[in-house]
């Protein structure tokens, strides 16, 4: 699959998702095999997992950034407890 292909079949994903609370919540609580559902092709877990991801971000532009700074913030918080015993 092409990355054009990709970029329009997670826009329609996105198209799908905010028009369907009940598919959402489905997003939510497993991405990837909506996705896969959503698409209709069969592809590896690690490419619906990136197609996940840009839905994710498409749905909510600042929601990657704010993962990936609370996962952060976890890290240094166990890094910080680890050195006082905690």
């Amino acid at each position: 699959m092409e990355i054009a292909e990709i970029m329009d079949k997670a826009k329609e994903a996105v198209e799908k998702l905010q028009s369907d609370a009940g598919l959402m919540d489905n997003f939510k609580s497993d991405p990837i095999k909506t996705i896969e559902g959503l698409i209709g092709i069969d592809l590896p877990d690690e490419q619906l997992k990136n197609i996940a991801d840009m839905v994710k971000a498409k749905l909510d532009p600042n929601g990657s950034v704010v993962e990936n700074l609370e996962n952060q913030a976890e890290g240094i918080i166990d890094k910080v407890k680890g050195l006082f015993g905690g």
